[in-house]
């Protein structure tokens, strides 16, 4: 089992890169764990309080649970992975996603390099990075989209959290990766060098 971390800032294009993976790798079982199933719920708080909620902040994740669960399925145990809904900011009560243990894991969000006993796990770790114009405009589209906001909120959030919290927290996190993947999804070199890397490991593991 190939435990990989895919991080990189919100909109940076992780997840064209995994899709890239999946699509690189079809013979393999690959299984994806994204950090955003395991936001803490927030069905206690008001909507004022939900409409400013930090995402971006590690305190915002649970990585107790994240990590239970990585382990579990690294002891080849299936996991109940929740469900984790942006509009309501509250994680289902009734439901979960069955997840079983596979060749490769993926755990893919723009928090996971913070936490050290999440990256002890990772055997390859991947930065994905993108100009801050480019991010911006893809959550600008993102957040339209999928999440109901504004451009006004979404420029706000953007100035208020993501921005500092990138700053803070997200780029400082880059000198832990392994490999960096610049110009998002679109550097298919890069890619490349990923897909060659993990199957050399894949090899070496059997």
């Amino acid at each position: 089992m190939l435990v990989i971390g895919i991080a990189g800032g919100t909109g940076s294009g992780k997840s064209t890169v995994v899709n890239k993976l999946k699509a690189c790798l079809r013979d393999e079982q690959i299984v994806i764990i994204p950090q955003d199933s395991y936001y803490k719920d927030c069905s206690h708080m008001t909507a004022q309080e939900k409409a400013v909620y930090n995402f971006d902040h590690p305190d915002s994740v649970d990585f107790n649970l994240l990590l239970e669960q990585l382990n579990q399925l690294k002891r080849g145990e299936g996991v109940d992975q929740p469900i984790y809904s942006y509009l309501t900011c509250c994680r289902s009560i009734t439901d979960t996603v069955r997840v079983e243990p596979a060749d490769i894991i993926i755990v893919e969000g723009i928090l996971i390099f913070t936490c050290p006993q999440l990256r002890d796990i990772m055997d390859i770790k991947v930065f994905v990075d993108a100009d801050a114009d480019d991010r911006l405009s893809r959550v600008i589209c993102r957040d339209i989209v999928e999440r109901g906001k504004n451009v006004h909120q979404v420029l706000e959030r953007y100035e208020k959290t993501v921005k500092p919290m990138h700053l803070q927290f997200i780029e400082p996190s880059k000198r832990y990766a392994d490999i960096i993947i610049p110009q998002g999804g679109h550097n298919q070199v890069a890619i490349d060098v990923l897909i060659a890397t993990i199957e050399k490991a894949l090899n070496k593991a059997e």
